[in-house]
C-alpha cells in the first residue's frame, strides 16, 4: 500500500493556493510542517486509511522542483460534477488546463477525468469511474 506521495515546488504560497482549492473538498485535512504542505485524507474512527498522505516539499537537495515526465498523481471524487466543479476551482487557483473533463476512449466506460498541471509542473488528475454516473455510452 502507498503510504504517502510527495511532489516538489519551488513557490509554497502558489502551491497551497492550488491544492487547497480541491484536497480539502476530498476530505483532505491540511497541515504545515517546517514550511512544506501535508494534505492528510480522512480516516473515520475504527477504520484504517486507503487513501495515501499527500506531500508538496521544497527538493531536499536544495535543488529547484521539477515535474516528472510521465509522473502523475490522481485524486478520486465522488461524481463527475466535483471533477468538473474541482477542475475549474484548481485552474482558478493557478493550475494549467492539461485535459478537460470527460471520458477518455482509452479508458473504461464511466472513466470520467480532468487533467491539470499545478504551478510547477506536476500532472495532477481528478476522476470519478462510478457505475451510478452516466457512461460515455449514454
Amino acid at each position: 500500500m502507498i503510504a504517502y506521495v510527495t511532489v516538489g515546488a519551488d513557490d509554497m504560497v502558489s502551491a497551497e493556493r492550488f491544492y487547497s482549492a480541491f484536497l480539502p473538498a476530498l476530505g483532505y485535512r491540511f497541515e504545515t510542517y517546517h514550511a512544506d504542505l501535508s494534505y492528510i485524507p480522512p480516516v473515520h474512527p475504527g477504520q484504517t486509511t486507503t487513501s495515501p498522505d499527500f506531500y508538496v516539499k521544497s527538493p531536499f537537495n536544495g535543488g529547484p522542483a521539477s515535474s516528472g515526465n510521465g509522473s502523475m498523481v490522481a485524486f478520486e471524487a465522488d461524481s463527475q460534477s466535483k471533477v468538473r466543479e474541482l477542475h475549474a476551482a484548481a485552474l482558478a487557483a493557478g493550475g494549467a488546463d492539461d485535459g478537460q473533463p470527460g471520458f477518455r476512449v482509452s479508458y473504461g466506460a464511466h472513466f470520467y477525468v480532468g487533467y491539470l498541471r499545478d504551478p510547477h509542473g506536476n500532472k495532477i488528475a481528478l476522476f470519478c469511474d462510478s457505475p451510478d454516473e452516466p457512461s460515455r455510452d449514454d
